[in-house]
């Protein structure tokens, strides 16, 4: 019986040993509380924690990819949008991220929707469409400042989508198109002035030497003549079309 009783407490003795081993990973942290008292982070690797006199709470230090749903809100100049986007976030500080708020992860999913709402609703449309890359940037400065106390790291946030209303898109396509016509005719007519100083220059060129004229008008002929037609031209020297109008000026 005596035996019995050895070996009962033998065993009872190696399971309460056992149960008082802790392994924690690489990138986990063991956040110990004696009597209800923090007595901070351990790991990684193997512990011992007592028994009903201490509690171990893990902590994950990898980081955590939240993905904020779409959230409806009013732009500053009254446009409804739908936007979500993507928190990347880890914890730094194992022992405030148990002791300073009940539920790190959803208290971090929370403040990153509000801030979200906040700042898309001051922010204009065409804010919103070019210039994401300023509004992530304000999005991650607020979000970490709001859960640094808490131990939480926000290393980036991304706005993945923006949906708008069909009128809205409509309306959007429409003022696109005209931009597009808009530059179109710019273009058209920087090109038709272009070439009319180029005729001007060639113009005043011309008409300074007589030679260069007739020399431009055998070219012409030449051109003509090597396309295949049976148009016929018969060049007229300028000196007498300058007799004729002479002799016309002297009657």
């Amino acid at each position: 019986m005596a035996s019995e009783l050895l070996i009962g407490l033998l065993v009872v003795v190696l399971l309460f040993l056992l149960s008082s081993i802790k392994i924690v990973k690489e990138y986990e942290r063991g956040v110990i509380f004696r009597l209800g008292r923090l007595v901070g982070a351990r790991g990684p690797g193997i512990f011992i924690v007592i028994p009903l006199l201490e509690q171990m709470q893990v902590v994950d230090l990898r980081t955590v990819t939240y993905d904020v749903p779409s959230q409806e809100v009013v732009t500053k100049d009254n446009v409804t949008v739908r936007v979500n986007a993507v928190v990347y976030y880890r914890v730094l500080d194992p022992e405030k991220a148990v002791t300073e708020v009940f539920d790190y992860r959803y208290a971090t999913a929370q403040i990153a929707q509000t801030t979200l709402r906040s700042v898309i609703g001051q922010a204009e449309l065409d804010e919103l469409l070019s210039e994401r890359e300023k509004l992530n940037v304000r999005l991650q400065h607020i979000i970490d400042e709001a859960t640094n106390p808490w131990g939480i790291k926000v290393s980036a946030v991304e706005i993945k989508d923006v949906e708008l209303p069909k009128e809205m898109q409509r309306a959007m396509a429409m003022q696109a198109e005209a931009e597009r016509e808009r530059r179109a005719k710019i273009i058209r007519a920087d090109g038709e002035f272009q070439s009319a100083m180029k005729l001007k220059d060639a113009a005043e060129i011309l008409a300074e030497s007589r030679g260069a004229m007739m020399l431009r008008i055998l070219q012409t002929m030449n051109e003509i003549g090597n396309a295949e037609n049976a148009t016929i031209i018969f060049p007229i020297p300028i000196e007498i079309l300058e007799y004729f109008k002479k002799s016309k000026g002297e009657k």
